[in-house]
């Protein structure tokens, strides 16, 4: 029998998602006659969630080629064979909350089912390449990228950036959508009123910007990677990783890097991060903690890029 619940199809990480949930944040795509390379849909998932072991639902539960999550209150995820997104729905009031979490540590997992390396981190074009900051949260990433939008240069992804081995098993980093997560203090330093952005949910000094305009949304070769970290120190201070350093700098800022064990992808998440180092250079970049620092380190990295600057 032939399903006749509503879907919507998008593009996202240069993937194709047919989705029951509308996801406002994805570009839409219409007249499409590929088959989705995701699918996203509500399923009653209790039976499956309640017969684990409850010692084990407080984290991500592996199993096989599935991981599945609880968020109390919220809902039950389940990402399977890197293709099917399915949630169970505890309270319907909660759409913006499992939209973040679809968007976020599904599709994190889902990329790495497809043994695309996701890490933590922006992503800007520059010249024909894709340059990724990456970092802890709260290092600067975001507000890094929105500085680059500022002076004219596109976005690729916010959040998670996606990393396939494409053209000669060279590194490439695929678009994911147009949006940004801004905390207050960022939209104060570029000037943005809070009142015309959507706050996240329970966080109401972060908010989503919309970035259609800002958006690059074709591949693009990985350039170069620079690890942003936050310190006490006076001005910023730049410092080329070598290295064996380079694998712990990656895969510390891999997304949801305590599931790679989990999900026996070890060897594999070795070889694309060797491949990485070996293509790219890797830099990590320490900022001021105690002032606004995002408009002087976008001049030091298009000074890196252009080959004007390496003070270590």
């Amino acid at each position: 029998m032939l399903s006749t619940e509503k879907t919507y199809t998008y593009t996202t990480f240069g993937l194709i998602a047919e989705s029951v949930l509308p996801l406002p944040e994805l570009e839409k795509l219409t007249d499409i006659e590929k088959e989705a390379d995701i699918t996203i849909k509500k399923k009653d998932l209790s039976n499956v969630w309640s017969n684990i072991n409850p010692l084990i639902r407080t984290s991500f539960v592996v199993e096989g080629n599935r991981v599945m999550f609880e968020v109390p209150g919220v809902a039950v995820f389940s990402i399977e064979d890197g293709k099917t997104i399915t949630f169970t729905i505890y309270d319907s009031d909660n759409d913006d909350k499992i939209r973040l979490y679809i968007l976020g540590s599904c599709l994190g997992i889902l990329l790495m089912q497809r043994k695309v390396l996701p890490l933590h981190g922006s992503a800007i074009a520059i010249e024909g390449k894709a340059y990724a900051f990456i970092g802890e949260s709260g290092a600067g990433k975001s507000t890094l990228a929105s500085s680059f939008v500022n002076k004219g240069y596109k976005l690729l992804s916010d959040d998670v950036v996606a990393i396939s081995l494409m053209e000669e098993n060279q590194p490439w980093v695929n678009p994911s959508y147009p949006q940004q997560k801004l905390w207050q203090e960022s939209l104060n330093a570029f000037g943005l009123n809070s009142t015309d952005y959507q706050p996240l949910f329970d966080r109401t000094t972060k908010f989503s910007i919309p970035v259609q305009a800002d958006f690059y949304n074709k591949p693009l070769p990985l350039g170069g990677i620079f690890e942003l970290v936050g310190a006490d120190i006076e001005s910023i201070e730049l410092q080329t990783i070598e290295k064996l350093h380079r694998f712990q700098v990656m895969h510390e800022h891999t997304y949801r890097r305590s599931l790679i064990e989990r999900m026996h992808m070890m060897d594999w998440h070795f070889k694309i991060c060797a491949k990485c180092m070996n293509s790219v250079p890797i830099y990590r970049l320490s900022r001021p903690t105690s002032t606004f620092t995002a408009h002087e380190i976008v001049t030091t990295v298009l000074s890196v890029i252009k080959g004007e600057k390496i003070n270590d």
